[in-house]
This record gives C-alpha cells, structure tokens and sequence, in this order.
C-alpha cells in the first residue's frame, strides 16, 4: 500500500475510534504489556527484534488510548527486562482496568503468517474477539483465530487479559511490513479500536 494511502487510513482510524469512545466507559484504565525485554530478546530475525516492534506499537496503542479518554498503564515503557510475574502484578495493582499483552510470533515454519489473539477466561474472550475482527478488518493479515491458551500473564492476572500475536517475525514479507512505522500504527489502531468497543 502506498505511503500515502497508509497515513490516510490510519488518520482516519484514529478519527473514527475517537467517535465511538464517548464519555461513559466500562472500564478507565488499559494495562499495555509490552512483550519481552532487556535481555530477552523475543523473536529475532535479520535483525529485527520483537522486544522493539512490541513496544512501539504499544507506545503507539497508549497515544491512541489517551485520547479516547482511558487511563494507561504500560508495564515497561523502554528496554529492560520485567519479569512475567511483575507483569501481572503491576496490572493486579489497578481496579476497573483490563490488561493487553503485545506480541509478534516466529515459527520455524517460515511460511507460517497471520495474526492471531489470545485469551484464558470466560470474561476476555470477548475483548478477544474484537480485537482480532479489527486487526484483521484493517491489517487485511491472514486470520489465524482467536484461541485460549495458559499464558502466564493471561494466567495470573485478575482483569480481562488478551495477548496479541501480530503477525510474525520469521516471515519475510510480515517482517519487512512490521518495520514499517505506519504499519505498526495501524496495528495500534486497530488494537484500540476493539478495546473501545469492548468498553461500551
């Protein structure tokens, strides 16, 4: 997609989320989790390593979130390694909030591509859900489901809890799509945008 096209989609996402929001919301705060860190790595390919495609987006999701009226949380705002259980804690530390975990995915399989969302309990599979309809709806990525699984994260914390998986790493045309800054802000729209509606 053209630069262009991509800074208009993405203005215009933006400008749509911020319509929807309104001012009564289910919930204040978003706890967002940026995936590894420090010395943990995540996924690496050419270069290219998770732990600083996850928290750009998740700095990105936090502007977009701020100004659809939410109260943030994020539970590492630079490079540094935060332990899973901190993780949790930190969400655990906050009343009326829910917890999204930031993610990209590698497979040895290098043809393996798409996004999928996670969840563990009854309460999040909704926020699931919609979140993946809308990355899907708007990244235009493969749709590899919305699936539970015993995360720690989704494991330990207390609030509905989703962990996203944005696609991966170990394929080369997912790779060089995620380098791309107004990709990655789609991504974050996206993200915000089944947040908001979760709230409603």
């Amino acid at each position: 997609m053209h630069a262009f096209r991509l800074i208009r989609f993405s203005c215009l996402l933006l400008a749509s989320l911020l319509a929807t929001a309104g001012s009564a919301l289910a919930f204040q705060t978003v706890i967002i989790d940026p995936g590894h860190g420090g010395r943990d790595l995540g996924a690496a390919d050419s270069y290219v390593y998770e732990k600083h495609i996850n928290l750009d987006v998740s700095r990105r999701l936090e502007r977009s979130l701020k100004e659809a009226g939410f109260k943030t949380i994020m539970t590492r705002t630079r490079d540094e390694f935060i332990a899973l259980s901190e993780r949790s804690s930190i969400a655990n530390r906050h009343r009326n909030a829910i917890f999204v975990s930031v993610h990209f995915n590698s497979s040895y399989r290098t043809a393996a591509l798409g996004i999928e969302t996670f969840y563990r309990s009854s309460s999040s599979e909704k926020l699931a859900q919609l979140v993946q309809r809308e990355l899907i709806k708007n990244v235009k990525a493969t749709d590899r489901g919305v699936k539970t699984a015993n995360f720690a994260v989704l494991r330990d914390t207390k609030h509905p809890c989703v962990l996203v998986e944005g696609g991966f790493i170990s394929n080369k045309d997912e790779r060089a799509a995620m380098t791309d800054p107004l990709y990655r802000q789609i991504v974050a729209d996206s993200i915000a945008r089944g947040i908001v509606q979760f709230s409603r």
